[in-house]
């Protein structure tokens, strides 16, 4: 694409513009040529799997990061950005999928921060600070965020609406908006594309990326797909299947793989009236071979669930039974060692999972330190070809497993924190919102591997915000709504609108 290409259409200059950007990280080029436009009052998508280069491409538009090469432009000025500050006063400001917050500061300071309200004497007037950033929430529709609470202390979904807001406040001509539904419920999606809409009819240029199609198909005026750093193709309208070609460069046959059925009713984990803080009188049974799906509206439990099942929060009452047994868990390290070993996936793999600092491999050989060490000492040889032979049969792409963690894209990070536990040997899987943040073709091998998993014998507790990725991958689901059980499906009557359905009943199903 040349730079007279590179406009948004209609011959007027575009509001963002990247020409033959360019940018390396040691060996890994993360973008090599790329090109796209937008123009005011445009919706446009930026679509490829990770580490196709979306990601860098915001983060040089925001002022994080410089390129190595090529140009760029905002409201059609040729631009050098040395800031995220410069970007700012020329009117582009990002929301990241990698969230900001400061977490020990409450929510009005975080969404004014370097705004704050001040007095004659040019003192923060605290109370006004409360004031105004209730007042910022309730402009934008939003009634259930505390601003006296402190971040860390609200839910994920909660902070990426702060982050968002934080940003909308600020009245960007242009917005950039980096996997922004990634931690969103479908209520809270709903609330970012009203937001968006109006957004765009006040002519702000808006640059969003996600890996899920329907949200691109409804908001995106057009779209850019990336493969291997670079565009491949500007479009207005495309279908799901030729823009997977695109990005892959191979067709996929179908997303979702094939389920096999149960082979046996052998229980591997069980609830028997269980409560915690979150959740209550909640009983199930998950089996040998067998994925089973949680559902519903964000904050109704799910969370608390997975977190009590883990012994990363502490059970009021019932009983947790792995292979027959009742356990005793009084921590994570109980549900790790406890008979056939209990592993969790969290949603939130950078501050939940995984070590960023540190290597892939030691990250993959966390869970089994005991394992590999002799007195005390790390075998670096036996680390070394355990973690080796995984990342081959995961396909986990970097250049060398001794690379920082956090060099990774989000889905080779995801495929980490699965290889930790199948390092682990963990028979029973709880896998929480896994895919979240995940390109098309690493969900497809994530879908995969848990079917590989379970026709070895393991058992999956499958939490997603996706309807449709529950519908498709277990064999039942349970609905929760209000920290209860509302709802088991199971064939004939197991569909995306069944579980939506459920989760939005007024009444618990007996």
């Amino acid at each position: 694409m040349t730079e007279s290409e590179a406009t948004a259409g209609g011959g007027s200059p575009p509001a963002v513009a990247a020409v033959k950007l360019a940018k390396s990280f040691g060996g890994v080029r993360a973008l090599n040529g790329a090109s796209f436009a937008a123009a005011p009052g445009e919706v446009h998508a930026l679509v490829g799997e990770n580490g196709a280069g979306k990601s860098t491409l915001i983060k040089i538009l925001g002022g994080r990061l410089r390129p190595d090469a090529g140009s760029m432009r905002l409201k059609g000025e040729a631009v050098e950005l040395h800031g995220p500050g410069e970007a700012h006063r020329r009117g582009a400001w990002t929301v990241f999928q990698e969230l900001t917050l400061l977490p020990w500061m409450t929510v009005a300071e975080n969404l004014l921060l370097g705004d704050e309200p001040r007095g004659a004497l040019g003192l923060i007037v605290r109370r006004r600070m409360s004031r105004d950033a209730d007042a910022a929430l309730a402009r934008l529709g939003i009634r259930h965020i505390d601003p006296d609470a402190l971040v860390e202390d609200i839910p994920l979904a909660a902070r990426q609406i702060v982050e968002i807001v934080r940003v909308v406040i600020r009245e960007p001509a242009i917005l950039l908006l980096d996997e922004p539904t990634s931690s969103l419920g479908e209520h809270e999606v709903a609330w970012l594309f009203d937001l968006i809409r109006e957004l765009r009819a006040q002519q702000t240029c808006i640059v969003f990326t996600s890996h899920r199609w329907n949200e691109i198909a409804s908001i995106a005026d057009r779209i850019t797909i990336f493969r291997n750093g670079a565009e491949v193709g500007t479009y207005r309208a495309i279908e799901e299947r030729e823009a997977i070609t695109l990005m892959t460069g191979q067709r996929l046959d179908t997303l979702f793989p094939p389920v096999p059925p149960l082979a046996a009713e052998v229980p591997m984990l069980e609830a028997q009236g269980l409560a915690a803080p979150g959740i209550s009188a909640i009983g199930f049974t998950l089996r040998r071979g067998e994925i089973l799906g949680v559902g519903g509206l964000t904050g109704h439990g799910h969370r608390e669930l997975f977190l009590t099942l883990f012994g990363a929060l502490r059970a009021e009452r019932g009983t947790i039974l792995v292979g027959g047994e009742a356990l005793r868990l009084r921590g994570p390290r109980d549900a790790i060692r406890a008979g056939l070993g209990i592993a969790l996936v969290p949603e939130d793999r950078k501050t939940e999972g995984l070590l960023l600092p540190m290597t892939i491999r030691d990250n993959l050989t966390l869970a089994i330190l005991e394992r590999i060490s002799r007195l005390g000492v790390i075998e670096a040889g036996a680390e070394a070809e355990r973690t080796r032979r995984l990342a081959d049969a995961l396909q986990i792409k970097t250049p060398s497993l001794m690379q920082p963690a956090g060099s990774l894209s989000g889905g080779n990070q995801q495929k980490v924190l699965i290889g930790r536990w199948l390092l682990a040997e963990s028979r029973i899987l709880l896998l929480y919102d896994v895919t979240r943040g995940v390109d098309i073709a690493t969900k497809h091998e994530i879908y995969e591997l848990m079917v590989r998993l379970i026709g070895e014998g393991r058992a999956i507790l499958f939490y997603s915000s996706d309807a449709e990725e529950l519908a498709h991958l277990c064999h039942r689901v349970l609905v929760m709504r209000e920290g209860r059980i509302a709802a088991e499906l199971a064939a004939p009557n197991l569909s995306a609108e069944a579980i939506v359905a459920a989760a939005v009943r007024d009444s618990l199903a007996a």
